[in-house]
């Protein structure tokens, strides 16, 4: 993502600070003691095999980008000046702000391809992108995404068609008002991708929320946790979380992984930063 394109879309004016400690902190594969983690590093992270399923999302972003359809979109999260306000947006403005960048997409790609979940729960559809990226990694896992705006999530069904992803569930709706139903008809949850909601308390709520139903190797991950400085200190505590035994800082994603068997370990990993 161009480095001033991610400084319009954040939030934090401190951004270049927390991003020299992030450089002086990140460690490559050298200073990864965990068998665990530096495989993770190795298959996922720092992998860079391209998988046939990149081209036709590839393909889909750039007719996005270049579309002159609009959307009626409702902004739920942190997003915008204010809540349940609906609006009237072109596709591509979207595309081109809030669609996953192709590096991070590969990257959910990897780690889904990786972990192999039996389900996938992803809060925050947009137009789709992520949700692809994720659903063409493990096409015989359930796959629900919810989107707070009943006119994006709609237009994201017609991508998932055009992919023939027609199996992803759709839950639309503020999510303080589906997330219950949704949890309700869980039995467990080893996949979540956050990225619906940018603010610190409604993150933390969600993460506690879906904590009691994680499996044993399920794992979580937070898009822009340094969106803000809400946003950092959500993840400040949520890596404190004592069930979260093994957690991964790659700058702007954070991984949780909720694995049993692994002793309590923070990383602070190199990969992808917006100035690269």
């Amino acid at each position: 993502m161009p480095c001033l394109l991610y400084f319009r879309r954040v939030k934090n004016l401190l951004l270049p600070i927390d991003y020299l400690v992030y450089q002086l902190k990140a460690k490559g594969p050298q200073g990864i003691h965990s068998p665990f983690v530096f495989e993770l590093y190795n298959k996922v992270i720092a992998g860079s095999a391209m998988y046939y399923e990149f081209i036709p999302i590839e393909h889909l972003r750039e007719r996005l980008l270049h579309t002159k359809e609009t959307i009626e979109v409702t902004d739920f999260g942190a997003g915008g000046k204010s809540t349940g306000i609906t609006q009237t947006r072109k596709v591509k403005h979207i595309a081109r702000k809030s669609a996953i960048p192709a590096k991070e997409g590969r990257l959910l790609f990897r780690l889904v391809n990786f972990m192999q979940p039996r389900n996938i729960i992803e809060m925050g559809t947009s137009l789709g992108i992520s949700t692809l990226y994720q659903y063409k990694a493990c096409p015989d896992a359930k796959l629900i995404t919810m989107e707070g705006s009943r006119g994006t999530s709609t237009f994201a069904g017609i991508n998932f068609k055009i992919l023939q992803a027609d199996t992803i569930r759709r839950v639309v709706g503020d999510f303080a008002e589906t997330l219950p139903e949704v949890i309700k008809n869980l039995s467990f949850v080893d996949y979540v991708f956050f990225d619906g909601n940018h603010r610190k308390e409604a993150t933390i709520e969600y993460f506690h929320q879906f904590l009691p139903f994680a499996s044993e190797n399920a794992v979580f991950v937070f898009d822009d946790i340094r969106w803000s400085q809400g946003m950092k200190e959500a993840w400040e505590e949520i890596i404190k979380e004592p069930k979260a035994t093994v957690t991964v800082d790659l700058f702007s994603i954070g991984l949780v992984f909720l694995n049993r068997a692994q002793k309590k370990q923070d990383f602070v990993l190199r990969y992808y930063t917006p100035f690269s």
